[in-house]
């Protein structure tokens, strides 16, 4: 046996040809079978070794085909598969597929030889997780190949101290003519049961990342995106969770693509009891002409296993997400209290109305003072002028420097919205270069909100991005950047790509976008971007990597913001979560909720505001100075503590509930919100979570509203008290002798008391 050791270890058993991949969390045990082909053995709780000679029972099936003719047991179509093909008797989804110039689409990859390397291995020109030091990972790489093409695939396997495991592959043509790559997903794995429920996330604008969880049964659950971009409509993640698993308790199984374009995902039975399980690029409307001398890579997958329920996947999920795929100066920073101007002025901004709107908010504590949409030449309505990035001098006379330089002077930070990505077709550039858009050669493109895509794949259109952005940001008194897309691909077609290469303008799209994205981000280290899309139309791990922080949703009801930042929190971190306190009415569904609650929903996450202060009463903005105030208190266990889901918006108690929790358990914030008002309904008991047993806290409510003090407040309890016993909530605030609040919403403080 061969081993590398290190705190990560990665094993190789010649004579049973295994490879065991561990660290103290977990296992990941792959097996070499007949010679040639990769099966799936086993991913989960650490095991000491793995016995490789307890070999799983074959039957000769009916309609199975045997590749190997002396063994009429073995068959593709019942083996637990690591990375399967089509075309050699497996009936199940395939995790690769090809076409040759003459319409052939069979391949026969089989196990060539495999390397162990220290560190990690980035895909080409993707956002992956990365480490500060080679000591943090270790590597596997496992050469697949087809000697009759003479092609090969590399499957990359890394794993990390914590309970996580990332893989991509590389398709390599050592031959001499050109493939055509029709199906090349990040990772397959095929599980030994069924038994197990599914966990996705799906929505629509305004309504992202609802959650979904079912019993697996005998058929197929699909996710995917064919819109450009992972979408508010589904999200590029699956859950497996053993049956009754719960926050706190149970194996769950999650895997996230590290990826911002087209994305599929399946949970496939099969027909012996067993489970496929599937993400990586939508095979829907793409292809990959590689030459020979080529090679071509999948975007990385992130593979987390947790034994302790749903709160142990998240927040490995998060941590990882914020210190080793987010990067930059703001990766380790608490994230600035800002203001965006959209919902107070849309398009009727000017100089004035900025530099009033900047001392209201310094006022209020506000740290960053967002200028949106409505500052560039003729920007008025949302019809015209995108492409064209120099300012209104109508607008803004003495120009955007002047104007932030002013703001800062006010002692906030000025940041500014752009949509880099899309052009109107009333623009100076669309009338210079009709050519730069994604369209059909054949038909008048689509509108969508009276604005085109612009042609990533084309080197130019990214370098007049590139070039476009940079003179706004030069001077260096932009301190923030709001990066919005608004619309998705339609009408598919590149006047830059040859007819061969049409079927990768997708993916070609995306890259692009990845290389503006790190030039700009290399150029401009201390701008803080956060990237927009409609909202949380591509809030992905694949963003995160070159925008530390995203806007979650353009629905800003905080009723609906709970169960939108619930979804969200199961996997990305609350630091890169933007949650606005709006207006009442709300711009969205015209709800009108208490200031309180709007403002208690908002300071679960990143911290921002959208109701402007001149249409605040006095009383308004003393709470909403006073809770600023207390949201600095609080940002450094929001931000970077552990989160724990205490109540679910979708159990139909009425309340939802979750506590952050500082790394050495110190501190914790809880949050309570009352979802419905209903006379004399019972509301359960919170259990907290997260918290050192043997702690002793003092409680403080912030943003109370009313004269009557919690009858825990100030009290010291102990951490197994409020873990095992919990507190009851009260549900109402008073606001004067006759009036109950509809909607009630506690934030608790916990601090350690050391006697």
């Amino acid at each position: 046996m061969r081993e590398w050791r290190n705190r990560m270890q990665i094993s190789f058993e010649e004579e049973q040809q295994v490879f065991h991949l561990y660290n103290d969390k977990i296992s990941y045990v792959i097996q070499v079978e007949k010679q040639r082909y990769l099966k799936h053995c086993y991913y989960g709780k650490r095991i000491k070794r793995w016995h490789s000679g307890i070999k799983d029972y074959y039957y000769d099936r009916g309609f199975c085909a045997n590749p190997v003719e002396e063994d009429r047991k073995f068959s593709l179509d019942t083996q637990l598969r690591e990375f399967p093909e089509s075309g050699q008797g497996d009936f199940r989804s395939p995790a690769y597929e090809l076409e040759d110039r003459n319409g052939d689409r069979n391949a026969r990859f089989f196990y060539n030889n495999y390397r162990i390397l220290s560190g990690k291995i980035a895909p080409d020109g993707l956002p992956h997780v990365y480490t500060d030091a080679d000591t943090e990972a270790m590597t596997l790489e496992i050469t697949l190949q087809d000697k009759v093409r003479n092609q090969r695939i590399l499957l990359y396997y890394t794993i990390y101290e914590d309970a996580v495991v990332t893989r991509f592959a590389k398709w390599i043509n050592d031959g001499t003519e050109s493939i055509e790559i029709c199906r090349f997903l990040s990772m397959n794995m095929d599980l030994p049961t069924q038994e197990y429920d599914v966990l996705t996330l799906a929505g629509a604008h305004t309504e992202e990342k609802n959650v979904y969880r079912r019993p697996l049964c005998a058929d197929s659950v699909t996710i995917e995106s064919s819109r450009g971009t992972s979408s508010p409509q589904a999200t590029p993640f699956i859950g497996l969770l053993s049956p009754g698993t719960t926050e706190e308790q149970g194996e769950v199984l999650g895997v996230n693509l590290i990826y911002s374009g087209n994305f599929y995902g399946c949970v496939q039975c099969g027909q012996y009891g067993t489970t496929r399980v599937q993400l990586g690029i939508n095979p829907y409307q793409f292809g990959w002409q590689l030459s020979p001398g080529t090679s071509f890579c999948t975007p990385e997958a992130v593979l987390v296993y947790s034994a302790n329920g749903l709160a142990g996947m998240s927040n490995t999920f998060h941590k990882l997400y914020r210190t080793r795929v987010c990067r930059g100066w703001y990766r380790d920073r608490e994230r600035p209290v800002l203001l965006n101007s959209w919902e107070g002025m849309y398009f009727e901004i000017n100089e004035k109305k900025m530099l009033t709107l900047a001392e209201e908010a310094a006022e209020l504590g506000i740290e960053l003072l967002v200028m949106d949409d409505g500052w560039f030449k003729r920007r008025n309505t949302d019809t015209t002028s995108l492409g064209d990035w120099t300012e209104d001098k109508e607008k803004f006379p003495d120009g955007l420097q002047s104007l932030a330089k002013k703001v800062k002077q006010k002692g906030i930070d000025f940041g500014i919205w752009f949509e880099p990505e899309m052009i109107s077709k009333e623009s100076d550039l669309y009338r210079e270069h009709p050519d730069w858009v994604i369209r059909s050669p054949l038909y008048e493109p689509i509108l969508s909100r009276h604005q085109l895509v612009l042609d990533l794949s084309n080197p130019a259109v990214c370098e007049y991005l590139i070039d476009a952005v940079s003179k706004v940001l030069v001077p260096g008194n932009i301190s923030y950047v709001k990066w919005d897309m608004n619309r998705h691909l339609t009408d598919l077609g590149s006047a830059y790509l040859d007819r061969k290469n049409q079927n990768e303008l997708s993916h070609r799209y995306v890259l692009g976008l990845y290389q503006v994205m790190e030039t700009l981000t290399e150029r401009f280290p201390q701008v803080l971007f956060e990237s927009c899309s409609s909202g949380g139309g591509r809030f992905d791990a694949g963003m995160l990597y070159y925008m530390p922080q995203t806007w979650t949703s353009d629905n800003t009801d905080a009723l609906q913001r709970v169960y939108i930042q619930w979804g969200t929190s199961y996997f990305f971190p609350a630091i890169a979560m933007g949650a606005h306190i709006s207006a009442a009415p709300n711009h969205q569904t015209h709800r009108s909720l208490p200031l309180k609650y709007r403002i208690d929903v908002a300071m679960s996450g990143r911290l921002g505001m959208e109701i402007q202060p001149r249409n605040m009463t006095d009383e308004e903005k003393n709470l909403c100075r006073e809770a600023i105030a207390a949201y600095k208190e609080i940002r450094p266990v929001v931000q970077f503590g552990e989160l724990y889901r205490l109540v679910s918006p979708y159990d139909g108690q009425g309340v939802a509930s979750l506590l952050y929790a500082s790394e050495d358990k110190s501190k914790a914030v809880f949050y309570w919100w009352k979802l419905e008002q209903f006379v004399n309904r019972q509301l359960p008991r919170v259990r907290m979570a997260g918290l050192d047993a043997g702690k002793q806290y003092r409680i403080r409510e912030l943003n109370r509203i009313d004269n009557i003090p919690l009858a825990f407040e100030g009290k010291v309890l102990s951490g197994s008290f409020l873990m095992s016993h919990g507190l009851e909530i009260p549900g109402e605030h008073r606001m004067d002798a006759d009036k109950m609040s509809d909607y009630a919403s506690r934030i608790l403080y916990l601090e350690e008391v050391n006697h």
